[in-house]
């Protein structure tokens, strides 16, 4: 497995949290991810509309890759009378495998949409084997 993200103990509560008070609002931790396998290694895509790409942050640490972001906040002066978009801080963590390589990991950020490549290490990705053979004498007929 190259990633985890799945905590059974976070979707146990929040089931029993929207059966309990129904569906949650976006909140403030919320961030869609997808995850494409591709042969040297995985592609994680962000939804991130509207985010400032100065205030994106992808850091790795100890096999965790955090992204965060900030989104805008309301003036002062400025009184929405409908909100339903979310707003502040968002951020993702995600653990990677010992098969990646962290030192070539990249992020692009394009229409609203976060790319973080992560590349499996050169000992991870599949190799063919050789198979070796004594070489036999020739028999002479």
């Amino acid at each position: 497995m190259l990633l985890t993200s799945f905590d059974p103990f976070a979707a146990e509560f929040d089931r029993l949290a929207r059966r309990a008070f129904g569906p949650i609002e976006v909140g403030r931790s919320l961030m869609r991810m997808d995850g494409i396998r591709r042969e040297d290694g995985i592609e994680l895509r962000f939804d991130l509309p509207g985010i400032d790409p100065d205030s994106i942050d992808v850091t790795v640490d100890r096999g965790v890759l955090s992204v965060s972001a900030r989104s805008e906040e309301y003036a002062e002066t400025e009184k929405p009378f409908i909100r339903e978009r979310a707003t502040g801080s968002f951020t993702r963590r995600v653990r990677l495998s010992d098969a990646v390589d962290a030192e070539k990991i990249d992020a692009s950020y394009d229409r609203g949409v976060l790319t973080v490549r992560v590349p499996l290490a050169e000992k991870a990705l599949p190799r063919k084997v050789e198979i070796k053979t004594e070489a036999r004498p020739a028999i002479a007929a």
